[in-house]
């Protein structure tokens, strides 16, 4: 890289951290050495509300809260403080009306590790074809969701080290295989709490110093957009600020059925604890989000104050606006704090990889390889064919991100997020809530929320309506489960007395 000069402080910051993420997979692939599949997939259910809060927490706000929502704002202003007021209500309404009832809903079903064994188990039935969809949604969104974070370390990398972005691509995916290789859900979830308090001091520390480092006439001298303040996309209350509204408000669908979120809520020790998850979980989102849009507009003023402006985030990588957090803390901090501040970032990224490439594995091994292939598998066995997974998915999304025209972190992660809350959204809250829901229903809505998702994506008029996928597809899959499932059978008697089975659950 032409120019470029290696600040050697924060180089050794940055692999003190690496060197600490790795240990977090090595004690815990010590550890855990005797464990079975509920051990390796769900922490034997023995994580607090701390570790249970911060790990869901930093499972979602991965590095695109640090990169991509800080771009948007940066770059289109307030109307994409929509996107952070959707989330938010979203975050909560999950921890509110599905955290405690999953937890009950997946001890009752046979003790449930995985979200697909769950649907399963919760209709009492031998058939595996439910199970069999979600795993081939799972392997398919989660890894187009690990592009992302995998663009960032190549981003990171580069940025620190010199190294040409791919180089930087491979190196990440490596060091994120390792630790969740080795670690399983516990050392998983352990290092997010870790990188979760990172992040969350990354992102108050950044736009608080940018704050006092602006003088006052520098934002009335940056150059905003005239519609920049505005709530409003275009400033009045047409279709296309209609759109974007729908849109951020869709984010917060998201929550209802996303698998590696809400696999926290299973793993939660004890009942009584799912309360103090939640307030821990919702305070660090809400701190988090607002941060991130503060960062986007302080780094604005901060970063024109000072002569650069960035360009739009490009339609191949992650440029422009999305690297005002970046730039921001390597030129407002000390080597040292910067390097802290940079591994961050990495560590948004990897923690919600990992998450994502571990919930895929599990539900290849439990709900394809073992009912079809294997189905007197061992636990080592189903242990080991998991981090194989773990390994051929993170080499799929590896090579995607480096092929051009990948499109934006935001662009990504969103096409991701709107398949997994279509698909399982509705379906989940009516297989908590619906004592009549049945397998027919369920497995209409998680196809029908996936196949309109995914139109939504790749037919232009479609996509050209500005409004988010997950919100017709949303809506479109709980309609169709409703109706498929008053049109067929009520579920028999063992699944009612399931239901209220769960509800009595308080350990």
């Amino acid at each position: 890289m032409n120019g470029f000069v290696i600040d050697y402080t924060e180089v050794a910051v940055f692999i003190i951290y690496i060197v600490i993420m790795m240990g977090f997979g090595v004690y815990y692939f010590v550890k855990s050495k005797g464990g079975g599949e509920k051990e390796y997939y769900l922490g034997n259910r023995e994580m607090g509300p701390w570790v249970s809060a911060l790990s869901a927490g930093t499972s979602d706000m991965s590095a695109w809260v640090l990169m991509g929502l800080p771009g948007a704002i940066y770059w289109f202003g307030m109307s994409r403080a929509w996107i952070a007021i959707g989330l938010a209500a979203g975050y909560i309404l999950s921890w509110i009306f599905v955290a405690p009832r999953l937890r009950q809903f997946s001890i009752a079903a046979q003790d449930s590790i995985t979200l697909p064994q769950f649907f399963t188990n919760r209709f009492v039935t031998n058939s595996k074809l439910l199970q069999c969809i979600c795993a081939v949604v799972f392997i398919v969104a989660f890894a187009a969701y690990s592009i992302a974070h995998i663009v960032v370390c190549g981003v990171l990398f580069n940025l620190v080290f010199g190294m040409q972005e791919s180089t930087g691509m491979i190196l990440g995916a490596v060091l994120i295989i390792f630790y969740t290789f080795l670690g399983g859900f516990k050392g998983v979830s352990v290092s997010d709490f870790f990188q979760g308090s990172l992040m969350l001091l990354a992102l108050m520390a950044a736009p608080f110093f940018a704050l006092f480092a602006i003088s006052p006439e520098a934002f009335t001298a940056t150059a905003f957009p005239d519609t920049y303040w505005n709530l409003l996309f275009t400033g009045q209350l047409d279709w296309g600020s209609i759109s974007h509204i729908l849109t951020g408000f869709g984010w917060g669908l998201g929550y209802f059925g996303m698998p590696h979120i809400i696999v926290r809520y299973m793993a939660i020790r004890k009942q009584s604890e799912v309360k103090k998850s939640a307030i821990i979980a919702i305070a660090w989102n809400l701190i988090i989000l607002t941060a991130a849009v503060a960062a986007g507009i302080l780094g604005r003023v901060y970063l024109g104050s000072i002569g650069i402006e960035l360009g739009a985030p490009g339609a191949a990588g992650t440029g422009g606006g999305e690297t005002v957090f970046i730039e921001m803390a390597r030129r407002i901090f000390p080597a040292v704090i910067a390097g802290v501040l940079l591994s961050a970032i990495l560590s948004a990224a990897m923690s919600s990889t990992d998450s994502k490439l571990l919930v895929s594995s599990s539900s290849f091994t439990a709900d394809v390889y073992k009912p079809l292939f294997r189905k007197n598998a061992s636990h080592n066995e189903m242990i080991w064919i998991g981090r194989f997974v773990v390994v051929a998915i993170a080499v799929v999304a590896t090579a995607i991100a480096l092929s051009p025209g990948r499109g934006t972190i935001m662009g990504i992660v969103g096409n991701a997020w709107g398949v997994f809350g279509a698909a399982f959204g509705p379906s989940m809250l009516l297989a908590l809530y619906w004592k009549r829901f049945n397998l027919a229903g369920a497995i209409t809505g998680i196809v029908s929320g996936t196949a309109v998702a995914i139109l939504w994506i790749v037919v232009p008029p479609l996509a050209a309506t500005g409004v988010f996928g997950i919100v017709p597809a949303f809506f479109i899959s709980l309609f169709a489960a409703i109706g498929v499932t008053l049109a067929t059978p009520k579920p028999g008697k063992e699944v009612e007395e399931l239901f209220d089975k769960a509800l009595a659950i308080q350990d």
